[in-house]
């Protein structure tokens, strides 16, 4: 059998005729419908040559390559306990119209491949391992494993650091493995994310790109091989520790899915379809309300009076979450101490929280409410009650003076059910804010805390369908397609820093469309990096995402908090264009631009962000992506609050004139003169489809913004 999986643009032809493991033909590129003559033809054309000094039969890369077939690189399956030779193709099936189950086994192990394309060309994959002989198999790996062709040459993964998450990183594909693995119990802020392999020099829009994520939110590795005998691959699995996973005669072990991508368009090619693939399986509630957290604002100092003029604040801007952030709960003043012990703090709200969230109402926003239930603080009653529950151990390392607590404990699980349950029946709570603030370091326990945690979430949301809950890990450490299944937003950093957001945004957001990524507006000196920003390029920052602020707005002058509120005005206005449209992005380092475009391509918004000084006194045009090349579309710049600072003696003239309307063509190939910049500025832009008949034109009305004196 011979099977062809098209959509979007790509293609999956697979050879599954046996009894030899099934073999991947192609992934890449549409090749068109092909008859089963041609498929036929494809398959038999596409056994390799034998080469001096090798297996004296042609070598195939299986779906499943072992080194009895003659695979030298890294194995798909690997353990003990039981043969993982002789692997042979039992049954193969079309489930769907795009959908294919195999069944591969031997006498011991059964191993059954799911492969999904959905219609915007998103390739998943996984496998469920059987064992059905008489001993114990103890799995150490199970892995997917993709080909990829030669010239697919170059890889980009991403590394990073608390507050500086998703730092990209491009090597040459050598002979060899490209290997990534991580060992947090959490992905990590140095998660490899998603890897990429594309042709030499793939940019944002230009380029083949193939991609492998792992939707999972434990332990994991990814990696990238070349053989010297030809073959190249992507490969992805869960990372497991020895007699981590044991499988008895009857028991099995599903893998998490790889998620896999092809883009003949470059990194945005693969955004494009990620994101409404994304979309249509974990759709965020929209709109996506402004939140206002009170962590920068407020720390752990709740004092009821201040907490009430914030609140009044936050409504007078235009919020509509309030979210009280940590701090709340039985003897927390500081972050040593009572983590775990979830009731409401009596002394600091004898009331409880009833006070305070019907002024929240009040006001007309809802009520949100920080936990951290996956940790414990050593110094907690609920460690000294049960110190059995802590993972490791009480007396084990700390990490931010906590500890984690065990889920896959029952009693353990079954007291975080409960506590969240009950204040989640208290109290109007329409957001959690799921905090996870180190990692693991206990061998062995992340694939069952995992688990454990999913069940949590999924538990959650099953009792109470209206919540909605943001997944936090130290900021970004947890994001990935796997807890994105059971949360509406993410937390992409802990900074608030602008600058350092415009990369972390970027690179985050080609994997996850933008209204799963939180993103705040801080307060004018960021509370991480110490670095003081504009309120333009903050605004302009936060604005693209599920925006918030975190910021103590009653510390703020008249002047800006009249801009903020101008500016959460606006991203209630732009919101169903952010959170629903396609995301584009220009190639640059110093200076670049992205932005959104609607579906249908008849409007959008673009930033042009300066990250620094530009190579040249004249930065290249402004280049509008996504456009429809024969629709025409009046450009116009959006000033929101304070204009961006510029070192110009003018500003363009299509900038003075106010707007300007030319075809999608021009505008995305000649561009538009950009204004100058001065480093850490950016300068928002709309475009919109003219109506049927406007000739190309410059307004007649002035915007230019603010000049600062050339010296």
């Amino acid at each position: 059998m011979i099977i062809q999986l098209r959509a979007a643009g790509t293609s999956l032809v697979l050879d599954a005729r046996g009894p030899r493991p099934a073999v991947v033909l192609h992934w890449g590129p549409d090749l068109g419908a092909l008859p089963e003559s041609d498929l036929a033809a494809l398959a038999g054309a596409a056994v390799p040559a034998v080469p001096p000094s090798s297996l004296d039969e042609p070598l195939r890369l299986s779906l499943l390559p072992t080194v009895d077939q003659g695979w030298t690189g890294r194995p798909a399956l690997a353990g003990w306990g039981a043969p993982v030779a002789d692997l042979r193709l039992r049954e193969a099936r079309q489930a769907g119209p795009r959908e294919v189950r195999l069944e591969h086994a031997n006498d011991f192990l059964r191993v059954t491949t799911e492969i999904e394309l959905s219609e915007q060309g998103v390739l998943r994959v996984r496998h469920t391992l059987g064992c059905h002989g008489t001993e114990t198999f103890h799995l150490t790996a199970l892995d997917v494993l993709l080909p990829v062709p030669a010239r697919a040459a170059e890889l980009l993964d991403f590394s990073g650091l608390w507050a500086y998450e998703r730092r990209p990183q491009r090597t040459p594909l050598g002979h060899g493995v490209w290997s990534r693995e991580t060992r947090h119990g959490r992905p990590g802020h140095d998660d490899p994310y998603l890897l990429m392999a594309g042709t030499p020099g793939f940019g944002f829009r230009t380029g083949q790109v193939w991609a492998v994520h792992l939707a999972w939110s434990g332990d994991k590795r990814i990696w990238a091989e070349r053989q010297a005998l030809g073959y190249g691959l992507l490969g992805a699995g869960e990372l497991l520790a020895p007699g981590e996973v044991s499988l008895a005669p009857g028991e099995q072990y599903t893998t998490p899915w790889t998620v896999a991508v092809y883009s003949g368009d470059g990194i945005d090619g693969l955004s494009a379809r990620l994101h409404p693939w994304i979309r249509s399986r974990t759709a965020a509630r929209l709109p996506r309300p402004v939140v206002l957290n009170t962590w920068e604002a407020v720390y752990f100092d709740h004092d009821p009076s201040t907490l009430d003029r914030l609140v009044d604040a936050a409504a007078a801007a235009g919020v509509e979450r309030f979210v009280l952030d940590d701090g709340w709960f039985a003897g927390r003043t500081d972050d040593r101490r009572a983590l775990g012990d979830w009731f409401v703090d009596e002394r600091r709200y004898p009331q409880g929280l009833r006070p305070l969230i019907h002024r929240v109402h009040k006001q007309g926003m809802d009520f949100g409410l920080w936990v951290e239930p996956e940790m414990v603080n050593p110094d907690s009653a609920l460690a000294r009650e049960h110190p059995d529950w802590v993972l490791g151990g009480v007396d084990g390392p700390t990490w931010r003076h906590q500890r984690v607590l065990d889920l896959a404990h029952p009693g353990a699980y079954a007291y975080v059910r409960e506590r969240l349950g009950a204040l989640l029946t208290a109290y109007p709570i329409a957001f959690l804010k799921w905090d996870h603030n180190r990692d693991l370091l206990q061998p062995g326990a992340t694939h069952r805390q995992t688990a454990a945690l999913y069940r949590l979430l999924a538990g959650l949301r099953a009792d109470f369908p209206e919540l909605e809950i943001e997944s936090c890990a130290s900021g970004g450490a947890r994001i990935d397609l796997g807890i994105l299944e059971l949360v509406d937003r993410v937390w992409t950093s802990d900074t608030n820093d602008p600058l350092e957001r415009q990369r972390i945004q970027r690179w985050t957001g080609v994997l996850v469309p933008p209204e799963f990524l939180g993103g705040h507006l801080g307060a004018p000196t960021a509370h991480i990096t110490g670095r003081t920003s504009a309120l333009s390029f903050r605004f302009a920052t936060a604005l693209f995402g599920s925006a918030g602020i975190e910021w103590d707005l009653t510390t703020a002058s008249e002047a800006d908090l009249a801009a903020v509120a101008q500016w959460v005005g606006e991203y209630r206005r732009l919101r169903p264009l952010l959170h629903t449209g396609v995301v584009v992005r220009s190639d640059g380092d110093a200076h670049f631009v992205h932005g959104v475009v609607s579906t249908d391509r008849r409007r959008g918004i673009y930033a042009l962000v300066a990250l620094r000084a530009a190579g040249a006194a004249l930065p290249e045009p402004i280049r509008f992506a996504g456009l429809d090349p024969g629709t025409r579309y009046t450009v116009r710049p959006l000033t929101i609050g304070p204009a961006p600072r510029v070192v110009q003696d003018a500003a363009p003239a299509w900038w003075q004139a106010g707007e300007v309307t030319l075809p999608g063509s021009v505008l995305a190939e000649v561009g538009l003169p950009a204004p100058l910049l001065t480093p850490e500025q950016a300068a928002l832009v709309t475009v919109e489809a003219a109506p049927a008949g406007q000739r190309s034109s410059s307004g007649a009305s002035a915007s230019g913004g603010r000049s600062a004196p050339a010296r």
